[in-house]
């Protein structure tokens, strides 16, 4: 499996015990929702699948994980640090009312000081956030979506006001 047929949930964070056991730190908000009968480890830019045997999730964003075929706390450790995906075919439905930051790919941006600055043409979601991608005067411009940064979004009319930081905009354009 490529990782552009997957998505990212978290890492393992480190091993529990003797036998193998390793606890994982959820970064994908909706954990408690997503199916654990494997899990694709990145190793060396490759997707591993790690079929599991028992887990129990925890309130704190995290969750204990057995592996079949990981049976010491030797195997477990080569585990650490290690990004965690699942297929895009497990990723959890959302209702209609639930809006998510890649939605708005396609929509267009105005930026408070800037006006408009185009069509969002990619939304990449990073571990620690989600970037909109606006080309902007023949030029990519990025930009972290989050709620200091969106000021407003206009589903019907597919705008989403922002106000970029200081100097973000120079970067690109100075």
């Amino acid at each position: 499996m490529n990782i552009e047929d997957s998505f990212y949930i978290g890492y393992i964070t480190k091993t529990k015990g003797l036998k193998g056991e390793v606890q994982a730190y959820f970064e994908f908000d909706d954990f408690e929702e997503l199916e654990f009968d494997s899990l694709f480890l990145e190793i060396n830019g490759k997707l591993i699948p790690y079929f599991i045997s028992s887990f129990k999730l925890q309130s704190n964003q995290t969750g204990y994980f057995f592996f079949d075929d990981i049976d010491s706390i030797e195997k477990a450790e080569k585990l650490v640090r290690k990004k965690i995906y699942l297929p895009n075919s497990k990723m959890p439905e959302i209702s209609e009312e639930e809006f998510r930051y890649t939605d708005l790919k396609g929509f267009i941006v105005k930026d408070e000081h800037f006006g408009d600055l185009g069509e969002i043409i990619e939304v990449h979601e990073y571990p620690q956030q989600f970037i909109a991608v606006v080309s902007y005067k023949f030029r990519e411009v990025m930009f972290p979506l989050n709620e200091h940064i969106i000021k407003s979004i206009d589903e019907e009319e597919s705008i989403v006001e922002v106000a970029l930081p200081e100097g973000l905009m120079e970067i690109y354009t100075g």
